[in-house]
């Protein structure tokens, strides 16, 4: 790809989680998962930590309130607007940087602990992401990421709503690939010792029914709000859609309301 064209495509992706409303689904849908990580990854007082793709701070604050040195960074930040207002109600101070997962301006070995929730999978790059990680953590330092699944519920969203998107630019890999532990391996490679790869379920109980989930997907999660909006000119494709996302979430509804969200928990250190 072209210096013109990575340039258009990362205006257009950060425009894409610009739309709707990110710290909505962060706070209300999947709150525990910051937590989740920053446990798993065992982050505590003294340490320097970076948030890659951190959006509104699900997993940074939790950083920050454990004790932690935290850069929070993400190549949109719109969002942090909305991390600034929640670290400061829950009294913990990080810094905010704009920041592309795909070319991180820290120096290498800078960082203790290198995280992201549900964040760097989106990076379209794959390798060139990865390679990021690892480049930035100390040596022994902590890599600790979550990923939704391609089998999971997420992961079957996004398979849901790609015939409705536009093609995805060459060369660029599905956000739910980091969800599957051979990618990860490979992703990683040698670079890293005692890697623990985890399959786990978020309990989501916010939505009542199927239509509610997708009535709040499609006015808050960017990447769904993006795919109705390429679509608005054919509202037979919207009806389409409408009906297929509904249909999704009331097929994994465990009963009133409930369902589990697979995602996969990845822990490791960088060796050398």
């Amino acid at each position: 790809m072209t210096d013109s064209g990575s340039a258009d495509l990362k205006r257009r992706h950060r425009a894409m989680w610009a739309l709707g409303d990110y710290s909505s689904i962060a706070t209300e849908v999947i709150p525990e998962l910051g937590l989740r990580l920053v446990e798993a990854a065992r982050i505590g007082p003294g340490q320097r930590v970076l948030d890659v793709a951190a959006g509104s701070g699900n997993a940074a604050i939790p950083a920050a309130e454990a004790g932690a040195e935290v850069v929070a960074s993400d190549l949109t930040p719109e969002l942090f607007e909305a991390g600034r207002r929640i670290a400061a109600a829950r009294g913990v101070q990080l810094q905010w940087q704009e920041a592309d997962a795909e070319a991180l301006p820290y120096a290498d070995a800078e960082f203790d602990a290198v995280i992201s929730c549900v964040g760097v999978m989106f990076a379209p790059f794959h390798q060139a992401a990865a390679d990021e990680l690892v480049r930035v953590a100390k040596p022994g330092g902590t890599i600790g990421l979550i990923n939704w699944t391609p089998t999971g519920f997420i992961g079957q969203m996004f398979a849901t709503m790609k015939p409705f998107a536009p093609p995805p630019p060459p060369g660029a890999q599905p956000p739910p690939l980091w969800g599957d532990e051979a990618h990860v391996r490979s992703l990683l490679g040698d670079r890293v010792a005692d890697l623990e790869l985890r399959r786990e379920n978020a309990v989501i109980d916010r939505f009542a029914d199927g239509a509610e989930f997708r009535d709040f997907f499609k006015s808050y999660y960017g990447p769904t709000v993006a795919v109705y909006k390429a679509n608005a000119e054919e509202p037979d494709r919207i009806a389409q859609l409408d009906e297929a996302l509904a249909e999704l979430a009331t097929r994994y509804d465990r009963g009133n309301g409930r369902m589990e969200w697979e995602y996969l928990l990845v822990t490791a250190r960088r060796s050398g």
